[in-house]
C-alpha cells in the first residue's frame, strides 16, 4: 500500500494524517503543540512537525508529503539559511501602521487592481514596512523572505535558499504577488521595504513535486485555507472555518479586486483562485465568555440554546483582538442591550455565539457583493462542533448550513495534494472513502438578529 502524508502546520499546533494513496483511506495521524504566541521562532515548527510524524507511527511507506501551513507571517532567512528573527505570525498586528500607511502611499484600488487584495497586519508585506521602519538591522540580515509553509517544505528538502519554494496559495497571501499572471510584483516589495534583492520562493504548480532529503516526495503545498478546500472537495459550496480566526471562502474562475479590502482575492490550491474574507475573533469569542461564566464550551453551548433568539436584547460586538473585517487592528469588544432582566449567563452565552456569526455573515455578504453565489455553507473548525453554533448558524447566514464530521481538513486536503503530485495528471484524485457526512441545518424565517448586530455594531463605529 502506497501512503501520502498531509501537515497542517497551524498557529496552534501540528497535525498530521496519513492516507492511502489511491482510496483516501485513513490509516493513521498524530499531533504536537506549538508554543503560544504571535511570533515564535521556526525551530518549534520543525521540533513539532517531527513530534507529530513520530505520533503517527512515522513515515514508513510515506510516498509524498504536502505541507499545508498558517498563511501570511514573516520567516527572515540570512545568506547561510539561519532564521534572522522569530517569525511574526498572521496575528500579529505590530505592523497595523504599516499596513495603513501602505494603502495611504499607494492606494487600496492600486492594491487590489495589482495582487487582489488590500493590505492589513495579517500580510507579509506589512512586515516587512514594519522591519524596515523598527528592525532596520535584521532587514539588512535577510537574504530571503519565506511563509510557515514554505520554511517547513525547505528543511524537509535541504539545500541553499535557492531550493526555497512555494504555492499560488500562500505567495497569494503576501501582498507582492499576482495570482492572475502568476508573478511576484518586486516593485511593491521594494516600495514596502527598499528591498528589490531579496530571494523570494519558487512558486510551483498545483501537482508539482519535488525530493526531498529523506526520500518521500513533497508536494507544493498550500495556505491553511486553501488546502482545506482539497480536503473538504467542496465544489462551489462557501466553506466557513471556525478556528483562532472566522475564515470565509468560496472559489472563483476570476480573481476579485476589492478596493474595500474586505475581501482578499487569494489563490486556490488548484489554478483557480480563492475570494476570502477574514475575521480575527472566532473560536476564541466562545472560549472567552465560557471562563467569563465559569463553564466549558459544552455549557456554553447549552445555555446558548436554552436563551430565546436575539438573546433577549444582549449584543455582543465580540472584536476582543482587534479585528480585520472591518479593518479595526485596536479595537476590543463592546456589549450592548444589558439590563436588569436580560443579564443572564445564558444571554451571554446566546450573544456570544450570535455575535461570532454576525462578524462571520458579514463576511458571506462581502463575497455575494463579488458575485460569489451563496445557496450553501460548509461549517469547519473547532467552534463548529458545538450544537449552538451549527443550530444557530443558518438564522444568523440565511442559508442552510452543511456541518461535516469534525475532521483534520488542512491536513487532509495537503494529503490529497500529496497524491496528486505522486500520480501526476491534471485532476485531482477522487478520494471517496475520505469523504465525511455531512450533517443539514436548515435556515428558519429569517429574524432580526443580524439587524440589531448591525445597530449595535454601528453605535461602537460612532465611538
Amino acid at each position: 500500500m502506497t501512503l501520502v502524508a498531509g501537515v497542517d502546520s497551524s498557529t496552534q499546533a501540528c497535525k498530521v494524517v496519513i492516507r492511502d494513496a489511491e482510496s483516501g483511506r485513513a490509516v493513521r495521524s498524530g499531533r504536537a503543540a506549538h508554543p503560544p504566541g504571535t511570533e515564535v521562532h521556526p525551530e518549534h515548527w520543525w521540533t513539532a512537525l517531527h513530534e507529530a510524524f513520530d505520533d503517527a507511527g512515522g513515515l514508513d511507506e510515506v510516498a509524498a508529503i504536502g505541507i499545508a501551513g498558517q498563511q501570511h507571517g514573516l520567516v527572515c532567512l540570512d545568506e547561510a539559511g539561519r532564521v534572522v528573527r522569530d517569525a511574526l505570525l498572521w496575528n500579529d498586528t505590530r505592523s497595523a501602521d504599516a499596513a495603513r500607511d501602505l494603502v495611504d502611499e499607494l492606494g487600496a484600488p492600486t492594491w487590489a487592481q495589482r495582487t487582489g487584495s488590500v493590505p492589513v497586519a495579517s500580510f507579509t508585506v506589512t512586515k516587512l514596512r514594519w522591519l524596515a521602519e523598527h528592525e532596520p538591522d535584521n532587514l539588512a540580515r535577510t537574504a530571503a523572505v519565506c511563509l510557515p509553509h514554505d520554511w517547513l517544505t525547505w528543511r524537509l528538502r535541504g539545500g541553499g535558499l535557492d531550493q526555497l519554494t512555494t504555492d499560488r496559495s500562500d505567495a497569494s497571501g503576501t501582498g507582492y504577488f499576482d495570482s492572475s499572471i502568476g508573478e511576484y510584483c518586486r516593485d511593491l516589495l521594494e516600495f514596502a521595504c527598499g528591498r528589490n534583492d531579496l530571494l523570494l520562493p519558487r512558486v510551483m504548480g498545483p501537482n508539482e513535486s519535488t525530493a526531498s532529503a529523506s526520500g518521500p516526495l513533497l508536494a507544493a503545498g498550500a495556505g491553511d485555507n486553501a488546502a482545506a478546500r482539497l480536503g473538504l472537495a467542496a465544489g462551489t459550496d462557501v466553506v466557513v472555518s471556525l478556528g483562532t480566526s472566522g475564515v470565509v471562502s468560496a472559489s472563483s474562475v476570476q480573481r476579485p479586486a476589492d478596493p474595500t479590502g474586505i475581501v482578499a482575492g487569494f489563490a486556490d490550491a488548484t489554478d483557480r483562485h480563492l475570494p476570502l474574507v477574514c475575521t480575527l475573533n472566532a473560536a476564541r469569542v466562545l472560549d472567552t465568555t465560557a471562563g467569563l461564566l465559569g463553564v466549558g464550551l459544552r455549557k456554553l453551548s447549552e445555555l446558548a440554546l436554552s436563551a430565546p433568539s436575539g438573546a433577549d436584547g444582549v449584543v455582543l460586538v465580540p472584536y476582543f483582538d482587534g479585528e480585520r473585517t472591518p479593518n479595526l487592528p485596536t479595537a476590543t469588544g463592546a456589549l450592548h442591550g444589558l439590563t436588569t432582566a436580560s443579564a443572564t449567563p445564558a444571554n451571554l452565552a446566546r450573544a456570544a455565539v450570535e455575535g461570532m456569526l454576525c462578524g462571520i455573515a458579514a463576511g458571506l455578504e462581502a463575497l455575494a457583493a463579488q458575485c460569489v453565489s451563496v445557496t450553501t455553507v460548509r461549517l469547519i473548525g473547532g467552534a463548529a462542533a458545538l450544537p449552538a453554533v451549527r443550530e444557530i448558524a443558518p438564522a444568523v447566514f440565511g442559508v442552510p448550513v452543511l456541518a461535516p464530521e469534525p475532521g483534520e481538513y488542512v491536513a487532509e486536503g495537503a494529503a490529497r495534494q500529496a497524491a496528486w503530485a505522486l500520480r501526476g495528471g491534471p485532476e485531482l484524485p477522487d478520494w471517496p472513502e475520505s469523504a465525511a457526512p455531512a450533517q443539514r441545518y436548515e435556515a428558519p424565517v429569517a429574524d432580526a438578529v443580524r439587524e440589531r448586530y448591525l445597530s449595535a455594531q454601528s453605535k461602537y463605529l460612532e465611538r
